[in-house]
């Protein structure tokens, strides 16, 4: 076993109180967050980010009223691989949020990241959308594909390094933890979603939702105190 972890997403934005997507209670996971970053049972530790430029086509305030209306409203999205554009998917729309450079996409003080290994930023693409830090909206991996979407190509990153099993933690659980959780286990990696270190946009409902799907896709729920994480090693 060697075992990475993956921050998703513990930015300014997703976080109370002035977060423009603000997850409840989502900057309160940061001192489990902090414990498992100072685990050395962890052979690799990295930070994603959410990071859209302005005209992102999930911004609500890009498409015009009355069909416009965040957190209701939906858009189509075409594939963005060459051979497969007539593909499409039903896109939520979302306040803005994250945007390049600003604020509200920088990551949390109250997160240690002196011991990060490797950012990933997503999303950059603004004709798609990306919550999974493996993969775009359609499931897209390729490099050639994702350039556009993505800053690095985390699978193969972490086959290089050897990683066996993938922890994710962080925001938010019913989004980009859950994708990026089910992209892991697809890519071949034994994957985990940490329940006690991550936060849903939809508390309650959605995080049961996102149990049956992580279930289904073969993830494990587990706890930052559980055996999963005790049988590493190390000191946390």
């Amino acid at each position: 076993m060697k075992a990475a972890l993956l921050v998703v997403d513990m930015q300014e934005d997703f976080c109370p109180p002035r977060g423009s997507l603000a997850v409840q209670e989502g900057r309160d996971i940061a001192p489990v967050i902090n414990s498992l970053l100072a685990h050395s049972g962890f052979a690799l530790r990295v930070m994603s980010q959410d990071y859209h430029p302005m005209n992102h086509i999930s911004f609500a305030d890009n498409h015009p009223a009355p069909n416009n209306r965040p957190f209701e409203c939906v858009i189509t999205m075409n594939n963005p691989a060459p051979e497969k554009k007539a593909e499409t998917r039903l896109q939520r729309l979302w306040p803005v949020h994250c945007v390049e450079g600003t604020q509200g996409a920088e990551i949390i003080p109250e997160i240690e990241t002196s011991k990060i290994d490797l950012y990933v930023k997503k999303g950059m693409h603004h004709e798609v959308e990306m919550y999974s830090a493996f993969a775009d909206a359609f499931g897209n991996v390729d490099p050639a594909v994702t350039a556009q979407s993505v800053d690095a190509d985390l699978k193969s990153f972490l086959i290089s390094k050897g990683i066996t099993d993938v922890f994710v933690v962080g925001l938010a659980g019913d989004y980009c933890v859950k994708y990026t959780a089910i992209d892991a286990a697809r890519a071949g990696f034994i994957s985990y979603v940490i329940e006690d270190a991550t936060r849903c946009v939809i508390p309650g409902v959605g995080w049961e939702q996102a149990k049956q799907e992580l279930h289904e896709a073969g993830v494990s729920i587990i706890r930052s105190d559980g055996p999963e994480i005790s049988r590493m090693g190390g000191d946390s």
